[in-house]
């Protein structure tokens, strides 16, 4: 299960969405999500599910890379579905005892389930196509006239940089210490729902340590190397637009205006 969790990760590449600037894309996955919530019947949904296809066939990423990221929530999403179902007022699918499942909460939880995938497979696209450091670079360029607040933006977007970065770290790390206690003898797979959460202690502990310890040596090594803030900082790489960008978001806004064009022709499930 742990080899499943995705995020953070990046995966090189020479796409056109690759080379699309970082802010670009972050804008644009702004734009997806605002599309997603907007639509509020099938036609609209199948719009965006088209345009996430079609990133991840430009970007070269596999689609097998959005079932390994579903796979932690696909308890949520079936629990969501299946509330979905039940709570919903319409014409009775069928009923037991005090459960009636509905049509039209059927209808309700295909919408949510469709939009739950893609959410998530949009915003993985952006961390797979986009390396960390990018990333950070795009969050601060985009907030930088927060600082006339005197927001701290660098302090915050290297915040989200270390944690991307550790977060494959921590699951490879988590993922040892598992494998060394199951060597121990350690049962973590049966019994009651509280035995399962004592079998975790010894996983926890080893973990807090070790991230404690990885925090303090990434704190020396900034420290040895002067690391002393944004503050007179330069860039080895600098962000530049292109017309590939533009071009990319006109798809993006075109999308969205056809999802609220589908919102007024067709009926809404709600």
């Amino acid at each position: 299960m742990l080899k499943d969790i995705t995020i953070g990760q990046y995966f090189p590449g020479e796409s056109a969405i690759h080379r699309l600037d970082p802010r670009m894309k972050l804008i644009m996955t702004t734009i997806y999500i605002v599309a997603l919530f907007v639509a509020n019947n099938v036609g609209g949904l199948l719009v965006c599910v088209a345009i996430g296809l079609a990133g991840y066939l430009i970007s070269g990423i596999s689609l097998s890379m959005v079932k390994k990221s579903l796979k932690p929530i696909m308890p949520i999403i079936i629990f969501t579905a299946v509330l979905n179902m039940i709570f919903v007022d319409g014409k009775p699918i069928f009923e037991f005892w005090i459960i009636k499942a509905t049509y039209e909460g059927l209808q309700l939880a295909v919408l949510m389930v469709i939009r739950i995938v893609c959410l998530i497979a949009g915003s993985s696209l952006l961390t797979y196509t986009t390396s960390p450091i990018a990333l950070t670079d795009a969050v601060e360029r985009l907030f930088d006239p927060l600082k006339k607040f005197n927001m701290p933006v660098h302090e915050l977007a290297m915040m989200m940089t270390i944690a991307l970065r550790f977060i494959p770290t921590l699951i490879e790390e988590t993922d040892k210490i598992m494998s060394a206690q199951k060597a121990r003898g350690a049962d973590m797979e049966s019994g009651t729902i509280i035995d399962r959460a004592r079998a975790l202690i010894p996983i926890l502990i080893p973990l807090f340590v070790s991230s404690f310890r990885r925090a303090d040596e990434l704190a020396l090594a900034m420290e040895c190397r002067c690391y002393h803030g944004g503050e007179g900082r330069t860039r080895m790489k600098q962000l530049k637009y292109t017309g590939n960008d533009f071009v990319a978001l006109a798809v993006l806004v075109m999308v969205l205006a056809l999802v609220i064009a589908m919102n007024l022709i067709l009926p809404s499930m709600y």
